[in-house]
């Protein structure tokens, strides 16, 4: 009965196993070998070699918000337009059907795409 995932469990196993080890080694290697001298530079946050400009809790613009809305609406899209095409490929009947209402909802996203950049929300000011 469980002989199917008898694999699935093994790979689970050694995956779980290595990462435990891979983890520890590095940890346990770190402490070893390292050196613990804490300079002020090395307390000092890293931020892309640059030193650090103002307060890490500032407020982000409204826009930067929609932007990212607007991001993982044109990406859900993408999401769904995958296993369209695979039931698309699948069906024989109902292919005018899927296509229509395929077109339908990237007739709506382009709608809104539209009003977005008319709106002027992807102009970075």
């Amino acid at each position: 009965m469980l002989t199917p995932y008898i694999p699935l469990l093994f790979t689970m196993a050694i995956v779980v196993i290595t990462a435990i080890l891979m983890f520890g080694l590095s940890h346990g290697l770190s402490r070893l070998l390292g050196t613990r001298r804490k300079t002020p530079a090395k307390m000092a946050p890293y931020e892309s070699g640059m030193p650090v400009l103002g307060d890490a809790r500032e407020r982000f613009s409204v826009k930067f918000y929609l932007v990212a809305m607007l991001f993982i609406l044109f990406d859900i899209e993408t999401v769904f337009m995958v296993p369209w095409g695979v039931a698309f490929h699948q069906m024989t009947s109902a292919r005018l059907f899927l296509l229509v209402e395929m077109l339908v909802f990237v007739l709506i996203l382009g709608v809104g795409y539209v009003y977005v950049w008319k709106r002027g929300a992807l102009q970075w000011d």
